[in-house]
């Protein structure tokens, strides 16, 4: 097989346009990769399709971050096995993505926040998350540089990030050499489905015949929704535009992963003294545009609050900001599992933090493809026909 890629190409034998896969994955991000991967590992004959390149979309522009703090209480068990994963990158993946291991800390700073960090700690606890309350001195020895009003702080030895950037590339490596057919740059119209399997049509422009399947799966993160409706599917998909924010490099100034109670603030510095400040502060768009353009008034609040969480941040210049769009479904539980009433179709994606426990969701959501037993639940997505978003 040809591993050259060079971006605007579809990256895949023409040989297998009109021939018939075991399984067709719909969406290069993490969850979808993931999947593509393990189906493949478990000798089906699978091809990955994505509109762009591979992990370009969410799975490419997040924060990167590994942590348990941010994560649903619920998920914490998908998250914790996950992250192994993240932090084994280079034993399955067979390249790795600066995957570091830090501790992590979420900050209180008012008795509010100090109230969350016990609820969540608690909540955590209770599925697994080996997360501890600690005193603003016992913080303070793990991170010196923390603003000396702090009252309390969440402590979690399971914590830390990669660098999302890399994700595809690993990714693609590991793909390639699964045997798995890869075609990026090549945009599904839609998908003609009937008893004896499925038809995936691509955009004209593309020129590219139908690919035949067995079974698909749809894993296109916030265009789930519209995926769903070429099936005749209707579940509705909130969609996040997250701010992200990169500075200069800068002296160390922080050596764990910190967070605040509030979850308007995530924080880390990588090895070259960048740090990324994030937090789910808002920007502008959609799912039918993307990212369109920051707002002002939330950067600076993002920034505010990350030099006041850490003062010697308050030297550090701003190098890039960009958007990321992010998945949730009306009760901000996962999707994973069988499309309702269409015979071998899949379903795999919008989980909050789901770069985090990407890896993981795809690997049981082909485990049970593969008529294996999961590792851990599914979230059937019947249960979210009907369901209107919240505030709709």
């Amino acid at each position: 097989m040809n591993t050259a890629f060079t971006p605007g190409m579809v990256h895949g034998s023409q040989t297998a346009q009109g021939s018939r896969f075991d399984a067709v994955v719909i969406g290069g991000g993490v969850m979808g990769c993931s999947t593509a991967l393990h189906l493949a590992q478990g000798g089906m004959r699978v091809a990955l399709v994505d509109r762009g390149q591979l992990c370009r979309e969410a799975s490419g522009v997040n924060a990167g971050t590994l942590t348990l703090h941010m994560t649903r209480a619920a998920l914490v068990p998908y998250a914790m096995r996950a992250w192994q994963m993240w932090m084994d990158a280079e034993k399955w993946l067979g390249m790795g993505v600066l995957e570091t291991h830090v501790p992590g800390l979420t900050l209180a700073f008012t008795e509010a926040e100090c109230e969350l960090v016990e609820l969540r700690a608690k909540a955590r606890r209770e599925f697994g998350a080996p997360i501890e309350v600690i005193s603003p001195e016992r913080a303070r020895e793990i991170e010196p540089g923390i603003h000396p009003s702090l009252l309390k702080a969440g402590y979690c030895e399971i914590d830390g990030f990669a660098s999302a950037y890399l994700t595809g590339r690993a990714f693609r490596h590991a793909l390639l050499n699964a045997g798995v057919e890869v075609l990026e740059n090549a945009p599904v119209e839609g998908i003609d489905s009937s008893d004896t399997g499925h038809a995936i049509r691509f955009a004209a422009a593309s020129g590219l015949q139908p690919l035949q399947a067995t079974r698909i799966v749809l894993a296109g993160g916030v265009w789930i929704e519209n995926m769903l409706a070429w099936l005749g599917v209707k579940i509705p998909i909130k969609v996040l535009i997250n701010q992200l924010i990169v500075t200069e490099r800068i002296r160390p100034v922080m050596r764990t992963v910190l967070s605040v109670a509030n979850g308007l603030l995530s924080l880390k510095q990588f090895a070259n003294g960048t740090v990324l400040i994030g937090g789910g502060w808002q920007g502008s768009g959609d799912r039918e545009r993307g990212g369109v353009e920051a707002r002002p008034d939330n950067l600076v609040g993002n920034m505010r609050l990350a030099a006041y969480a850490v003062p010697a941040l308050a030297e550090a210049r701003v190098a890039r900001i960009w958007l990321g769009l992010e998945a949730e479904t009306a009760d901000a539980m996962p999707i994973i599992g069988d499309v309702p009433g269409v015979k071998d179709a899949f379903v795999v994606g919008s989980a909050h933090s789901g770069y985090t426990s990407g890896p993981f969701m795809g690997r049981i959501m082909a485990q049970h493809i593969l008529g294996q037993p999961t590792d851990l639940p599914l979230f059937d997505p019947a249960r979210l026909l009907g369901m209107p978003m919240p505030g709709a």
